[in-house]
């Protein structure tokens, strides 16, 4: 479904994703991890039309949709969860929902209160009154109202309390067991792995390791996400 080609993309004269090549198949889970730097942020953005990439190429089902607009990107099944969930906060839950509705497919008022009960009692209170993590399910569920191909989710348990995070992530997997395709950006590694079907580990703007989940160990991630490698049995900085 989506093929990245030899991405780079830049902020100003930092270089932050640094020839990207991934793939993501239909019906794929895709865990993105690294640390706070690393250029997972940057390269989800890219691929959903907020950052413009400097070199490289985005195809989606085929077609090269590099040079265009977020707006169209999302119309052809591409929706990004950004971090910091960015809610219109005076706004209702379900005005934010409404707000991104799109034609009459799958994902509507009523399953997205199926997939995430605990919005369906909050749906008339305004959106800066929630808990952070009522508001990254309001995000998430305003995300599927667009009814996406394609799900990006940046961040999908920062800053979020325990019990938060597990009431997000229930909901979250009858996402992906729907058969949403997903690529979610994540720092806490036991989720990522649990969620995935696959796993890309990036370090200073390029992927160092990639693969199954189920044949990933999370030592093998580790050592990914802070730059190490073996020498005689010991993990050591490169």
């Amino acid at each position: 479904m989506l093929r990245v080609e030899q991405l780079d993309a830049h902020h100003g004269l930092l270089h932050a994703v640094r020839r990207v090549s991934l793939e993501v198949a239909d019906g794929e889970t895709l865990a993105l991890v690294g640390a706070n730097g690393a250029g997972k942020t940057t390269l989800l953005r890219t691929i959903a039309g907020g950052h413009r990439a400097s070199q490289g190429r985005i195809l989606f089902d085929g077609v090269d949709v590099s040079s265009l607009p977020a707006h169209r990107r999302v119309r052809l099944g591409i929706t990004l969860v950004p971090e910091g969930r960015r809610l219109f906060p005076e706004m209702t839950v379900e005005e934010n929902l409404l707000v991104a509705g799109r034609g009459n497919g799958e994902w509507n008022l009523g399953r997205v209160y199926d997939t995430f009960p605990m919005l369906r009692p909050l749906r008339k209170k305004r959106a800066a009154t929630l808990s952070g993590g009522e508001q990254q399910a309001t995000a998430i569920a305003r995300a599927l109202m667009t009814n996406p191909r394609l799900l990006l989710i940046d961040e999908a348990s920062l800053g979020l309390a325990p019990i938060a995070v597990e009431r997000v992530y229930e909901s979250l997997e009858a996402v992906v067991g729907g058969g949403t395709t997903v690529v979610l950006v994540e720092q806490d590694l036991g989720r990522a792995l649990a969620v995935s079907s696959r796993v890309a580990c990036m370090l200073e703007g390029r992927i160092v390791l990639e693969g199954a989940a189920a044949e990933i160990t999370r030592e093998q991630v580790v050592e990914a996400y802070f730059g190490l490698k073996r020498r005689n049995g010991k993990a050591v900085q490169q």
